[in-house]
């Protein structure tokens, strides 16, 4: 099926709807524009839909957009070289980035490495704001991923083969292999 092209202002209209969180507008969007017209848009920054969402934490807008967008959208960096995986840590945004890191498309681990344009991952961004909760979650899913990386199975995993939980200002340290 053809769509017609969005107008500037249409684009700039969807991701104000992203960033507000206006699921009813995103999804007049991509019936009437298509999808790839969605991954396409970008704000002057070069901030995506995806970067939108997460920043400002809008899951459902999310959950309706990552499945439709190509997983490519999820490492495409903005003008500051920031994912949106760097946005979400940096704002606190927990159920984003377990979106974010559990789209089954990509390596989640592998997400949550990767730099931004000072050089720092997720993780990174995440204990430098003093977001412990963050910080934890994300070195859990890093340990994970490596322990069944090593041939274990998820399920064989247990608690205390992720790692303790660093003290109250602890920085904790995560070896990231590829």
């Amino acid at each position: 099926m053809s769509h017609p092209t969005p107008s500037a202002d249409e684009i700039e209209e969807l991701l104000l709807s992203c960033r507000y969180g206006d699921l009813e507008d995103v999804r007049a969007f991509v019936e009437k524009f298509g999808a790839a017209a969605a991954a396409e848009a970008r704000d002057d920054r070069g901030s995506n839909v995806l970067h939108m969402c997460a920043a400002n934490g809008h899951e459902d807008v999310l959950s309706y957009l990552l499945p439709l967008m190509p997983p490519s959208l999820l490492t495409t960096p903005n003008t500051s070289l920031s994912l949106p995986v760097h946005w979400a840590a940096l704002n606190r945004h927990l159920p984003i980035l377990a979106i974010l890191v559990s789209d089954t498309r990509i390596d989640g681990a592998h997400l949550i490495a990767l730099p931004n344009g000072s050089g720092k991952s997720s993780l990174t961004v995440a204990e430098e704001e003093g977001w412990d909760e963050g910080a934890s979650w994300l070195a859990d899913k890093i340990e994970l991923a490596l322990a069944v990386g090593e041939g274990e199975t998820a399920e064989g995993v247990e608690e205390e083969d992720v790692g303790e939980e660093p003290a109250e200002g602890e920085k904790m340290d995560v070896d990231v292999q590829k």
